[in-house]
This record gives structure tokens, sequence and C-alpha cells, in this order.
């Protein structure tokens, strides 16, 4: 199993101690760098190449939506996941335009940080249920808000693609992707692996000439596989 390389960023020492103790008890993740600031945070992940950063969000000076940016313009395949206490609609959305990869709350159980960590590691996302909820919530207000899809190379129009495209499993898994569900999450439901989940997602999104999972939403709101009403 390849290592998780994290780097902790938190402004009080004892909450990246007790991160610090318990995620090095957990098999496959190993804690590399710590940082007390934002700007700290961007000097130390130039020095040890983390694969995740696990981000708070309240820091003085330089705050974890500025660091995040900072963070991703430098090193775009650093990971980052945010941390927080703020359980909050606007600092998700700010957080994943700044472009963190996860967003979960200091409320939430041990092993959902862990869940988290290796979702974003592989290149997910991952959002609790209830933030994930919220999400949802607002897509179908922003449908209608939204610049227009790109053409595809065909000159086919995104939207003019409907579910018969995709075979039945790949409509399963894009329902479980537009609910929020990571990869781990629809492998237990389907009863198959994550990577080969992460392999019909990459399918789906061939497929349909989409590229990120907002787009995944919107589609699967638009023909009509998920309800958001």
């Amino acid at each position: 199993m390849d290592i998780i390389r994290l780097m902790l960023v938190d402004d009080h020492d004892i909450v990246r101690t007790g991160l610090k103790s318990f995620l090095e008890t957990q098999v496959g993740l190993q804690v590399v760098a710590e940082a007390g600031s934002g700007e700290e945070a961007i000097e130390r992940a130039l020095e040890a190449q983390p694969d995740v950063v696990v981000m708070d969000i309240t820091m003085p000076h330089m705050d974890g939506l500025e660091a995040t940016r900072r963070l991703k313009a430098l090193n775009s395949e650093c990971h980052v996941l945010a941390l927080t206490v703020h359980e909050d609609k606007q600092y998700l959305f700010e957080m994943l335009m700044a472009g963190a990869s996860g967003y979960i709350t200091k409320q939430s159980a041990a092993d959902e940080l862990v869940t988290a960590i290796r979702c974003v590691a592989l290149g997910n996302v991952y959002l609790q249920p209830a933030l994930a909820r919220w999400l949802l919530e607002d897509y179908r207000r922003l449908l209608t808000q939204s610049l227009p899809e790109p053409p595809t190379a065909g000159g086919n129009h995104p939207k003019d693609r409907g579910l018969d495209v995709l075979s039945l499993r790949e409509q399963q898994v894009l329902e479980a992707v537009a609910q929020g569900s990571t990869n781990q999450q629809i492998g237990e439901q389907l009863g198959i692996s994550p990577k080969t989940v992460a392999r019909h997602r990459e399918r789906i999104m061939n497929k349909l000439n989409l590229h990120s999972s907002t787009q995944l939403v919107k589609f699967a709101i638009r023909t009509g596989l998920i309800d958001v009403g």
C-alpha cells in the first residue's frame, strides 16, 4: 500500500498534536509536516511535498482559504481537505472554489476523517452527507444561472446527450456520485471495488464529455436521475 503523506495545518498546537497522534496509528498514513498558519503552510508544503494537506480555515494573518488558493497555484497535484469548525455553506463553497477537494467538520467521527483523507488522496471529492445535500439544493437554482457548457470535439453539446449513452451500471454509479457518495461508499452499495467505481466514473465523464463533479451533478439533475425538488 502506498503511504499517504500528510501535512496538518491548524493554528492550535493541541489540535495538531491530537490529529498527528491519531492519524499515525492508521495504516498507510504518515504526517510529514505541520504548520500553524497559512504562510507557514505554503513554505512547509514546498519542502515536504505532502499528498494531502488537512487545512483549518480560520487562522490569523493568512487564513485557510488564501493558503489553499496559493498551494493549488504552486502545486495542483497537492490535495487539500478542509477540516474546520464551520458547518457553513459559504465556507464550503469558498473552499471548493479555492481548490479544496474535500470539506469535513471537526465534529465528525475520527473514522470519517480517515475516509475523507483516503478519498481525496485518490483524486476524488469528499463532502459530509449534510454538506452534500446543501450542494444539491443549490444546483437546481444555479442551473439557470450557469454558463453554457463547451461543445464537444464532434460539435455536439453535452446537453444533447442523455442517459441512453450510459450502461445501467454507469447510471447507478452516476446517481450515487451525484448524491455525494464516495467511491468507497459506492463500492459497498454496488458490491464492487473503489477502483472499479473510479474506472466507471472516468468512462462516464468521457462518454458525456464532462470534466468535473459539478457537471456530473448538473447532468444527473437535468436528466431526472436524481431529484432535488
